[in-house]
């Protein structure tokens, strides 16, 4: 059987997708043709911005040279290309793995298939939560939906599909007929350890790199957790946890140490790495025993890798150990500075002296970390957003993250965003580095994405400079010309790109 898989996505988001990985060698194992559609390659896909240079154009990241990946960039229509490999490669099922804030693009790409087209499916969390929408949304170029994970409901898709067989029992399929959509039960959380290793052949080659601490690093993924042992009210883990609770099964599980350790030499010996992203929302979600297995199956490799964790995770021993065997930098998500705020409305219990404190262990040891920071929460204002300002002051990074929040289906913060008017029923989340979708009275999308611009500045710049910078929120010709000279000082003077620097007042 022929599948083609789709996978829509920005330009910059450079991201290796392990979900696509695995599902190539799944299928493949089971004796498919397997091709692959990827817009990232795209650049200016639908107006878009690349979302890597963005960040370094708002002093979120390192600049870096970005010619390796620019000799791969294609400028040809995508869609025009799409249909074109539709029409040679003749696919009998086209499969979508879509995030929500990337669904739409894969609907305008589908959307140019005429009425002979092979059947397609589209899987991922935003179906799983969200069918109805989904298929509303299909604009009728969407047969079938994923619900849950997909490694075992794509093969047995393709295997009933081959052989004629009936699709209408397989579990986590949901079926179309006429409009109407028929949804089976989920499936059961998989094993993350019987699958076969990720192939990433079909990816073009720009996509194995990706920019981090100013240059550019063949980085591999590797699966080590999936869900998050927390709750956090702006993300989906938490509710993918929720649909188990009465069943048996637990959606956080964690990849054993060996299965890693193949993974790793997979990807070293087959895409030749130069360095690993560990994929895994709470990556120190490990008990000490597991984390000790890493660092002791790790010291073998002592290549450079990037984790993403939370600050209640650090202790000093976990990032000497993590430091000796090559932890090159950490992600931490802070998303708020107001500890009131965060508890009632993100459902994070941390204080802001331990945030304060843990993450100086971790710049201590002169490990280069970044925060990620959110603004436009639903209810926040404007003082509630200088809480957040005010907090990363105090936080030795060198790479602020500042996106717009985001109301992914699945969350309780888009139940709370609906409930108060500030969001359509009906819409799809958008990208994190677009502009807020969310719509407040009190605190405007103008509001939120000018001081979303300023927040490095007012973050690293002196406290006396501040009326200054409120004059670069204005999106206006004038602001935009205070701002980039005010980024163009922030850039000479305040981002050392160090874990010692110090404000001038404070």
């Amino acid at each position: 059987m022929k599948i083609l898989l789709l996978y829509p996505n920005l330009y910059g988001i450079n991201t290796l997708p392990p979900a696509i990985g695995l599902f190539t060698a799944i299928l493949k194992n089971d004796g498919h043709q397997v091709r692959l559609f990827d817009t990232t390659v795209y650049e200016g896909l639908y107006n878009s911005s690349d979302a890597d240079k963005q960040k370094s154009e708002n002093l979120n990241a390192r600049p870096y040279d970005d010619s390796l990946i620019r000799q791969y960039t294609k400028n040809s229509d995508a869609e025009n290309d799409f249909l074109s490999l539709v029409r040679n490669y003749k696919p009998d099922l086209i499969a979508m793995s879509a995030t929500e804030d990337m669904y739409s693009i894969g609907v305008n790409i589908l959307s140019h298939l005429d009425n002979h087209r092979p059947p397609v499916v589209a899987g991922g969390v935003f179906p799983t939560f969200a069918p109805e929408l989904a298929l509303k949304m299909s604009n009728n170029k969407i047969d079938m939906l994923l619900i849950g994970e997909g490694e075992n409901t794509l093969p047995e898709l393709c295997r009933k599909l081959e052989r004629g067989d009936d699709i209408s029992t397989i579990d986590g399929l949901c079926t179309i007929k006429e409009g109407k959509l028929t949804q089976n039960c989920l499936p059961k959380p998989v094993d993350l350890n019987i699958y076969p290793l990720p192939d990433y052949s079909l990816f073009e080659e720009s996509r194995f790199y990706r920019p981090m601490q100013g240059k550019l690093r063949r980085m591999l993924p590797i699966t080590t957790i999936r869900g998050c042992p927390f709750t956090c009210g702006y993300c989906n883990s938490p509710s993918q946890r929720d649909i188990y609770k009465n069943s048996d099964f637990d959606f956080f599980r964690k990849k054993d140490i060996e299965h890693v350790y193949k993974e790793l030499k997979h990807c070293l010996q087959n895409y030749r790495a130069d360095s690993f992203y560990f994929w895994a929302d709470t990556f120190l979600a490990w008990n000490e025993y597991e984390f000790e297995s890493f660092c002791d199956m790790y010291s073998e490799f002592k290549l450079p890798f990037w984790i993403q964790t939370r600050p209640e995770t650090v202790t000093e021993h976990r990032f000497k150990r993590l430091k000796e065997v090559g932890l090159l930098r950490v992600a931490f998500g802070v998303e708020h500075g107001n500890e009131e705020f965060r508890r009632k409305v993100l459902l994070r219990k941390v204080s802001n002296n331990t945030i304060i404190d843990n993450l100086n262990i971790v710049t201590s040891l002169k490990i280069p970390i970044s925060v990620n920071n959110i603004l436009g929460f639903p209810t926040e204002t404007r003082e509630l957003a200088f809480d957040t300002i005010e907090l990363n002051r105090h936080i030795r990074s060198d790479g602020i993250n500042a996106y717009s929040y985001t109301p992914f289906h699945g969350t309780p913060l888009r139940i709370l965003s609906e409930q108060l008017g500030y969001v359509n029923k009906n819409s799809l989340a958008t990208s994190i580095t677009n502009p807020t979708m969310i719509s407040m009275p009190h605190f405007t999308k103008k509001d939120i994405e000018g001081l979303r611009r300023c927040f490095v500045l007012y973050v690293k710049m002196p406290r006396h400079r501040w009326k200054e910078i409120e004059k670069a929120e204005s999106l206006t010709p004038e602001g935009d010309a205070i701002w980039k000279e005010l980024k163009d000082e922030c850039l000479s003077k305040y981002m050392h790109y160090d874990d010692n620097e110090k404000h001038d007042d404070d």
